[in-house]
């Protein structure tokens, strides 16, 4: 990533007329898809300039790496580097109408709230996708969910079951090493003595309290049971940063509609194979999990996309101790229509972490 970033810092001192012609060539790609012309820039450029002018600009920026010629006689399109610097540096980000905001905060209000956390998530990536005309996704960790009792139950000499419900009704259950030949009433008392202490928290919430209560904890409990106890969340924790979270991918059917041509097609397909590798996803949603906003990751910038011509926007969403529990977002050619969908993005996201707070 250091020498994309010291590329866009070379290409930041492009004069006016260059932006302004890179500008309106990514916005007429943006609408279009197809390689734009000399004389369809001449024709929006709010200074005349002739095709022969700007032909010279746009070769200059093709030395640039900005943008590249598919075929010899056709027009340019961006690269992209010349995505990214259009996203990061040019890039006017639109604003929702009333209209778009009253649209989502009005559909977000009718999900049934009966349902679990996963089946409300599923359908806001719906509403997303739709509004989006992208595939939407969610990620959501299991480790972030609120529990409502968690039991352990013995399976064998040396292994018991962890159950926890949480309080949206999910069941996880999850298998653990136990000392050999523990006796089932230790595991009786390890879940009576957490069930009086999990309601409401997470399991990191939980984690944090014992941690804090330690001494307390070994009075209460042997240390046989506390072993248990540490290895029961433990088992869950340790996931949270590995893959264990809930992906949700909704609207496929509109990334084949977007796609013109057979080669379209093809990469379309490997973006399906690209997204049934979870764990790939998990990674790259986690990234966006780092960082406050709307994330943006164009392409190749990403293993998961390198091969796709893909682009991914997402943003984190928070509960009601504004700490981030998932990201949503979705995904697209990189002719998305950024401009449109971060702020779409962004504001589906804040009015779901406003629900499930």
């Amino acid at each position: 990533m250091k020498a994309i970033d010291d590329r866009l810092t070379e290409l930041s001192v492009l004069d006016t007329r260059s932006r302004d012609i890179f500008r309106r060539l990514v916005e007429t790609f943006l609408e279009t898809g197809g390689p734009v012309g000399s004389r369809t820039i001449s024709r929006h450029l709010p200074v005349g300039l002739s095709p022969a002018s700007i032909r010279n600009v746009m070769s200059d920026l093709e030395q640039a790496g900005l943008i590249y010629s598919p075929h010899t006689s056709a027009g340019r399109m961006p690269t992209e580097t010349g995505l990214r610097f259009f996203v990061d540096a040019l890039m006017e980000v639109g604003r929702l109408t009333t209209e778009e905001r009253s649209q989502i905060d009005a559909q977000i209000a009718g999900l049934n709230r009966e349902k679990t956390t996963d089946d409300i998530l599923a359908d806001a990536t719906n509403l997303l996708s739709g509004l989006s005309s992208c595939a939407g996704l969610v990620l959501s960790s299991k480790a972030n969910a609120r529990m409502r009792h968690i039991e352990f139950v013995s399976i064998s000499a040396s292994k018991a079951l962890v159950i926890i419900v949480s309080d949206d009704g999910n069941v996880e259950n999850r298998t653990i090493e136990v000392p050999r030949g523990l006796p089932p009433s230790t595991l009786a008392e390890v879940s009576n003595f957490l069930n009086s202490r999990c309601q409401g928290l997470t399991i990191s919430e939980l984690k944090d309290q014992l941690d804090s209560q330690l001494q307390t904890v070994e009075q209460e409990l042997d240390a046989l049971a506390a072993r248990v106890i540490e290895a029961g969340l433990a088992v869950w924790s340790d996931d949270a940063g590995d893959g264990k979270k809930s992906l949700i991918v909704r609207g496929r059917s509109h990334l084949i509609d977007e796609a013109a041509h057979v080669d379209d097609i093809e990469r379309i397909r490997k973006l399906f194979d690209d997204l049934e590798n979870k764990k790939e996803v998990m990674n790259l949603l986690g990234l966006a999990e780092g960082g406050e906003g709307v994330r943006i990751f164009i392409g190749s910038e990403t293993k998961l996309f390198s091969l796709s011509g893909s682009s991914l926007v997402v943003a984190p969403y928070h509960d009601a101790k504004d700490n981030i529990v998932g990201v949503l977002g979705v995904v697209g050619p990189t002719r998305l229509n950024y401009s449109r969908i971060v702020p779409m993005v962004d504001y589906t996201a804040q009015a779901i972490g406003r629900l499930i707070s």
